[in-house]
């Protein structure tokens, strides 16, 4: 019984949506960064780079209270305006390749600390402490958790209905996406929502774990200091962006790493023949195709890596997964590499950048040797997390990734 309720987001008003909204602050590079700064005085950027006005790098509790001047701002120049009604927001984003649509929602602390709301990653404490702490300064939350769900064709269908209505916000950005975004604030309409999610007995995070733990840790320190607490109060929920299993595309994580361990390549590859079928695949860019399957460039050419299954013991979820696989066969044993989390020797590429980024990494000497995966499944992702284990770093790339500065919650 997942519990969720609709909230009054604070959001951009309809003529400056598509100026305000923005994509994660680390997907520009320097330069578009610098260009939205300086020619767009209306986008989100402005809020989580505070400093750039002054032309100052600004860090920690300085720069986590002058988010939230800005965000103060924008609001008193009506560039956000906050809901009057709590909401339920439809939104939907496509283009040619694909299409996205969920419910953003605020979603209760309570289920995922009871583990209704299931994990499939690991979190770092500091990161977690740094994200609260930044959300207990600045007040509001940009960035839903991405949850997922069991398609249901009756509720897939009552949003297809409301989706033939006119749009709130209907605008597309230079990454050719169009963008789309519905409120639900009748009564009816919400209790329908309400109702459904009543009956999910399981939803899964497919981004946003350190959110998620962020969260919980804001909802504890936060009731600590509420003598009043009710445990209805904004601190309770975070916000979350409810999307049916079928909108979810998962990619894959590739890795790359920058030496052989004092391995020469014939050392290498005498290394690998324990654990693997070899074949010399030459210098045409080469992917791997099925489960337990791996693609390699080392030295100008590819290399195709068949796992000797028989050599290798499948005891649990995890150990099927294939980026665990190349752990236990090739990283920590050959490689030397313990911790995923903490290794500058190890590298990673999502597979929508192409096979080809492994190849440029490799052959401008960034990286020694690098290795293409499949992506995992759905189902793969679920079965982890219901077996409460953990995924290594970088195993999916999950779409979709949604803009910033849509739609604030505020605590």
């Amino acid at each position: 019984m997942a519990i969720i309720k609709p909230f009054k987001g604070v959001r951009p008003s309809r003529d400056k949506v598509a100026l305000v909204s923005s994509k994660s602050y680390e997907a520009y590079t320097p330069a578009e960064l610098g260009a939205k700064l300086d020619f767009n005085p209306f986008t989100f950027l402005h809020i989580i780079n505070p400093g750039y006005k002054y032309h100052q790098e600004i860090s920690g509790d300085q720069r986590f209270q002058m988010v939230h001047n800005r965000y103060e701002e924008f609001k008193e120049n009506e560039i956000f305006l906050q809901d009057d009604l709590p909401s339920f927001y439809i939104y939907e984003s496509s283009d040619f390749y694909s299409n996205f649509c969920g419910i953003i929602a605020a979603t209760a602390v309570e289920d995922y600390k009871k583990g209704l709301i299931k994990k499939h990653e690991g979190t770092l404490q500091k990161r977690e402490i740094l994200f609260e702490t930044y959300l207990k300064a600045t007040g509001f939350n940009a960035e839903p958790v991405l949850l997922t769900y069991k398609d249901d064709q009756d509720f897939n269908t009552f949003i297809e209905n409301v989706k033939k209505e006119r749009p709130e916000y209907e605008f597309s950005t230079t990454d050719k996406k169009l963008h789309r975004l519905w409120l639900i604030q009748d009564p009816e309409r919400v209790e329908k929502i309400i109702s459904f999610f009543d009956g999910v007995n399981d939803l899964y995070i497919a981004d946003g774990h350190h959110r998620s733990a962020s969260s919980s840790l804001l909802a504890d320190d936060l009731e600590s200091e509420n003598s009043n607490h009710t445990g209805q109060e904004a601190y309770n929920f975070f916000m979350s962006y409810l999307i049916p299993e079928s909108h979810l595309e998962i990619a894959e994580f590739n890795r790359l790493v920058k030496d052989l361990n004092g391995l020469s390549t014939e050392e290498f590859l005498i290394e690998l023949d324990t654990y693997f079928r070899i074949e010399n695949k030459g210098p045409n860019l080469y992917k791997p195709s099925q489960k337990h399957h791996f693609s390699m460039y080392l030295d100008g050419e590819f290399y195709s890596l068949y796992l000797r299954k028989n050599l290798y013991k499948f005891d649990d979820a995890l150990s099927r997964l294939d980026t665990e696989v190349l752990y236990r066969t090739i990283l920590k044993p050959i490689l030397g590499i313990e911790d995923l989390n903490h290794n500058n020797r190890i590298g990673y590429t999502h597979n929508k950048l192409d096979i080809l980024s492994i190849k440029n990494n490799v052959d401008n000497g960034s990286y020694k040797v690098g290795f293409g995966v499949v992506p995992i499944s759905i189902e793969e992702m679920k079965e982890i997390a219901d077996a409460e284990l953990k995924m290594p770093p970088k195993t999916s790339y999950i779409e979709p990734k949604l803009r910033s500065g849509l739609i604030m919650y505020e605590f």
